[in-house]
């Protein structure tokens, strides 16, 4: 049925061709629901002495098509079918006890439940290949373990999800990944998703967000499909639902959710789960779902430092580059800038080189520091309005365990002039001020005072770790 083309993707022939056009006209004609809760369940397979047999997970489902659409399907295959073979409907338990046990690893099209979307089209693959007994339920192609940029914050989340998708013996069950929005999780999420298709082309995985997840159950309670959509996900050798917190509030999904956890874990087969925060901490879920959650492996992602930051935004720069056809690259103070400005969120930070990128072109490596604030204006608006410098000279003081008059004052000892310092670098970064209203805010000082407190910390922090937390501590609080 399926083979596989020079670079080891599948190709489809023409009976998958058929196939294919067939889904797009059912779905237009038995709308959504009924398409997605059962005939995108079907694969087609090839049988004994090479008949065609479109298998149903289910003999329900079986049925359901049989006796709601079937004809239909006929009419369909013999229209696009210019060999006119032959066509015969099986549940899997059926298949598989007149093919055999070999034919349970044979390579199928698969159209899931759970993404209620066209055919999967091999073009729109990623370069690591895509397993084809997989539901995909908005996986995004860029994002994949080769795209995911790798550092203190997120290493220990990393080697989990490459041992997940690898399929290695010996994994915790479930495995739940959490962070804040914008740090990377739903990437590694997509990421195991593709590498463990990749690894075990056979095996199937199912990923979806946990709004997919609720919708979809809800309207299988509406058609009455609940046993059809809950043997497609307890069927799933990996299962993978992205932001999980969702479901809080909805209690029958919740149910859903647990049972379907549970009956995956008495099963061997793995499940891993993201969410905002740790599961211990998401009050608003049932408290044995809670303590599922809880009982496997928990691991944070934190947020991005400076270091991660910069190497993110390389990596995203050479991406863009070699996207529109040149070497992108940009000025160090540019990057630095940016790494700086922009440390709540790794996509408001791509989002930020994406906006210099799509203004300046090929001409990107030429901005100047002052160019680039003035395209990005906009974006820094928010958060200039909501920063002054009163509100970082008592963030500063408060932290640094001083008086938010010491750092007005003429007291020159290190203990005061460091957080001083600091207190400068941070208004030039976070508040449009110049250097001398800087200085006039801070005891009157000389604009030249400021430009070498800014010098100095910028030379500092690249060496002191300690000093780039505490900068990267004050500017997540003073940001909100």
């Amino acid at each position: 049925m399926m083979t596989r083309g020079a670079q080891g993707m599948p190709e489809l022939t023409p009976a998958d061709t058929v196939w294919t056009k067939a889904c797009s006209a059912l779905r237009r004609e038995l709308g959504e629901a009924d398409f997605g809760s059962w005939l995108s369940q079907a694969a087609l397979r090839e049988g004994a002495a090479g008949a065609l047999v479109l298998v149903t997970p289910t003999g329900v489902a079986r049925d359901w098509i049989r006796r709601n659409a079937w004809r239909r399907i006929a009419e369909l295959w013999a229209q696009n079918d210019p060999q006119g073979r032959h066509l015969d409907l099986k549940s899997r338990m059926e298949f598989e006890a007149e093919a055999g046990p070999a034919s349970s690893a044979s390579p199928a099209v698969v159209v899931s439940p759970l993404e209620i979307a066209d055919p999967v089209s091999t073009d729109a693959a990623p370069a690591a290949g895509r397993g084809r007994s997989a539901a995909l339920g908005g996986l995004q192609e860029r994002f994949t373990f080769d795209t995911f940029v790798v550092g203190p914050a997120n290493e220990f989340a990393y080697a989990v999800a490459k041992r997940v998708a690898s399929w290695a013996d010996g994994h915790f069950n479930p495995v739940v990944i959490h962070s804040s929005y914008g740090f990377g999780k739903t990437h590694l999420m997509n990421a195991m998703a593709w590498e463990a298709m990749r690894t075990q082309p056979t095996r199937k995985v199912v990923y979806l967000s946990a709004e997919r997840f609720l919708s979809t159950f809800v309207r299988a309670v509406m058609d009455r499909a609940t046993t059809a959509f809950k043997e497609e996900l307890r069927d799933a050798d990996l299962l993978l639902i992205d932001d999980v917190h969702f479901v809080g509030g909805k209690q029958s999904t919740q149910e859903e959710l647990f049972h379907t956890l549970t009956a995956l874990m008495e099963d061997g087969r793995r499940v891993v789960f993201s969410t905002d925060r740790p599961p211990s901490a998401i009050t608003e879920i049932d408290a044995r779902l809670r303590s599922h959650l809880s009982a496997g492996l928990v691991c944070g992602i934190e947020p991005a430092d400076r270091d991660l930051r910069l190497g993110i935004l390389e990596k995203k720069l050479d991406t863009l580059g070699r996207q529109q056809g040149f070497a992108a690259t940009a000025r160090p103070e540019v990057l630095q800038f940016l790494a700086d400005r922009f440390t709540d969120s790794v996509r408001e930070l791509e989002g930020a080189l994406n906006t210099l990128v799509a203004r300046a072109g090929v001409g990107v490596s030429r901005l100047s520091l002052d160019e680039a604030q003035a395209i990005l204006r906009p974006h820094l608006r928010g958060a200039e309005k909501r920063i002054t410098i009163d509100d970082i000279q008592k963030a500063t003081s408060e932290h640094f365990g001083l008086k938010q008059a010491d750092l007005i004052s003429e007291r020159r000892n290190r203990s005061i002039a460091r957080p001083r310092q600091a207190a400068m670098w941070l208004a030039k970064q976070l508040t449009t001020r110049s250097l001398p209203d800087i200085g006039r805010r801070f005891g009157g000082r000389d604009h030249t005072t400021v430009l070498h407190a800014v010098r100095r910390i910028e030379e500092l922090k690249a060496g002191d770790a300690q000093l780039a937390r505490d900068l990267e501590a004050l500017a997540r609080k003073l940001r909100g």
